[in-house]
């Protein structure tokens, strides 16, 4: 099967990178690009060739439901996993209603976004595995339950995270030099972690408060994002 084309609508550029990175550190995902409003999102997506819609809520121009709105009145056949701020009943509401196969609250762990891409791309593979087997492309029930049964994930926001690694991790990080942090880069260096491994460890620490976030600029390119320990470290 091949990869699953995924956009990501962020209006913070620091966000869109960080999860253009965990997206891509997920096997069988691929970025197809990152924008940061509501009209950027509805161009990209016309374009075609999106599989998947990694979808803010609040944005600048217009807001995630009524960017839900549209796709869903165009026929778009993407999904969306809702990936926001937003927790206000309503919004919620609306948009369980209107689709989204996903809601993730911010802020999140890596493994908590790892976690749901997998389970986005088990549902895929179950409905593809279904509807090969159905009887001129039609799904009975039991197939339907399996397929949504997929969506599921566990519970524990701590999936994925090794706590003697965990320790590690924060060592390093308190050990980085005052107020420069590490990158994700930086700590895959020094542990021997993947890129995406680090980063993973270095969200749970910071949706965990024990680190925060801030970017760091100065080379060409997008600016990259460093993690700095807190009191709670």
């Amino acid at each position: 099967m091949s990869d699953v084309r995924v956009l990501v609508v962020e209006d913070d550029p620091l966000l869109a990178a960080a999860h253009t990175d965990l997206v891509g550190a997920v096997p069988g995902f691929a970025v197809v690009a990152a924008v940061h409003s509501g009209r950027e999102a509805l161009h990209a997506v016309g374009r075609g060739g999106v599989d998947l819609v990694l979808l803010d809520m609040t944005l600048p121009d217009v807001d995630g439901l009524q960017v839900l709105r549209a796709l869903r009145a165009a026929a778009v056949p993407a999904d969306v996993i809702a990936v926001t701020a937003a927790r206000d009943q309503e919004v919620v509401r609306r948009s369980l209603s209107m689709g989204v196969v996903q809601y993730l609250l911010k802020p999140f762990t890596a493994a908590a976004l790892e976690e749901r891409l997998r389970a986005y791309a088990r549902f895929r593979e179950e409905v593809a595995r279904a509807t090969g087997e159905a009887d001129g492309g039609r799904l009975d029930q039991t197939a339907i339950d399996a397929a949504l049964g997929q969506l599921r994930t566990a519970a524990g926001p701590a999936r994925g995270i090794a706590p003697g690694t965990l320790r590690a991790v924060a060592d390093h990080l308190r050990a980085a030099p005052a107020g420069a942090g590490l990158s994700a880069g930086e700590l895959a260096e020094l542990t021997g972690l993947s890129r995406g491994s680090a980063r993973r460890y270095l969200e749970h620490l910071a949706a965990a408060g024990r680190a925060r976030r801030e970017p760091r600029y100065g080379g060409a390119g997008r600016p990259e994002l460093a993690y700095l320990p807190t009191a709670a470290l």
